[in-house]
């Protein structure tokens, strides 16, 4: 296993153990997952792959995953009134922040 493929895989492993091996959004638990990075991993140090900086999403079509990624796409979607896809409300429900997450992230 390369260095790279194993902070991919430790990334995974601590985010889908902190939310519990479901989606944080919907709770679903039998979906394919996945461990989303909240933040664009181009834009942080050293790729972001740090448990501050990601969330677990199901991972289905028109799924939770599927939201975020429009919802980043498209600069927020006019229906998510709330904001509840929007990165600082993700962050907000695993106990995190950009800020956070950069800290982490540069002492990767």
């Amino acid at each position: 296993m390369t260095k790279k493929q194993k902070v991919r895989e430790e990334f995974r492993n601590s985010v889908f153990k902190r939310d519990g091996n479901k989606c944080r959004l919907c709770g679903n638990k039998t979906a394919k997952l996945d461990a989303h990075h909240i933040w664009n991993r181009e834009e942080m140090p050293n790729g972001g792959y740090v448990k501050e900086n990601g969330i677990t999403l199901c991972d289905q079509e028109d799924g939770c995953h599927f939201q975020v990624e429009e919802f980043y796409f498209s600069d927020g979607l006019e229906n998510d009134i709330e904001n509840r896809l929007h990165p600082n409300n993700l962050y907000k429900l695993i106990g995190s922040s950009y800020e956070l997450a950069v800290k982490k992230s540069e002492s990767l």
